[in-house]
């Protein structure tokens, strides 16, 4: 709510939310709220399956070299759960999930050939997953992601080689969160578009922390942030206006956009 009021204000076209707390962790009467608040506002309303491996009793996640495994689904009871939530998200009438793990994506892919989810629910993949050259974004592509988020320190050129091997929409992260590197990119987003496109940039906050899962317990700061990230939004729109005019913007309720049914 706190997102779409503040892009009233601002004046900037929002396409997507997306939440990272994880759908177990909502309840069904919050989340048919925000299926109707993103019916009404022809938005796509992104909802983090909720199981992964960093909040699972495993020890490898908390070494220093198991961090990248934490949004991944760690056993098959985790990829039951991770359905569960799927399935209870499209009962509510959500059609978009935020998914950082192969097996699950193909799981997925091969539900909505069965007819168990809708042919046009969206699988947004994390910048979690880490998939950083064509061929594996490709892959990523092959087993069921809609749209991918590319890891944040990728190049221009980089970004461009990837854009070539696949058809899906990129997610960039302009501004990225401390914990996932801190970049502030805002003047290269008109030269993101002209070789990626098509993209949707994305927004987190350098110098903010990290609130999942998040709460009643930390609401102000969360719906804080919230209404920040749509400030940055306007931003980086100055920069398109100014810098590449010509540039298009998809319209409200985008046809490949995964908008909550109620």
């Amino acid at each position: 709510r706190a997102v779409l009021e503040e892009a009233e204000k601002q004046q900037v076209l929002i396409h997507r939310v997306s939440q990272g707390s994880g759908i177990m962790l909502m309840t069904d009467a919050e989340i048919r709220e925000m299926v109707k608040l993103g019916a009404e506002a022809g938005i796509e309303v992104s909802l983090f399956v909720g199981p992964r491996a960093a909040w699972d009793t495993g020890a490898q996640i908390t070494a220093s070299a198991g961090k990248n495994l934490g949004a991944r689904l760690r056993g098959m009871d985790q990829v039951v759960y991770a359905v569960e939530d799927i399935k209870r998200a499209n009962a509510l009438g959500i059609r978009s999930v935020l998914v950082a793990d192969e097996g699950l994506m193909w799981l997925v892919l091969e539900m909505k050939k069965a007819g168990e989810l809708p042919a046009d629910f969206v699988v947004k993949v994390s910048v979690q997953m880490g998939a950083a050259n064509p061929i594996s974004v490709r892959m990523m592509e092959q087993l069921g992601a809609g749209t991918y988020n590319t890891p944040t320190d990728l190049s221009l050129p980089q970004l461009a080689a990837i854009r070539q091997a696949i058809h899906i929409p990129l997610d960039i992260y302009v501004e990225v969160p401390d914990d996932f590197g801190g970049f502030v990119r805002h003047y290269e987003v008109p030269e993101m578009i002209r070789v990626a496109a098509p993209m949707y940039v994305k927004l987190g906050l350098r110098n903010s922390p990290n609130i999942y899962p998040s709460g009643v317990h930390v609401e102000p700061t969360a719906i804080a942030l919230s209404r920040e990230r749509v400030h940055r939004a306007a931003i980086a729109l100055d920069m398109i206006r100014r810098y590449y005019p010509e540039a298009t913007t998809s319209k409200r309720g985008a046809p490949d956009l995964g908008i909550p049914v109620v």
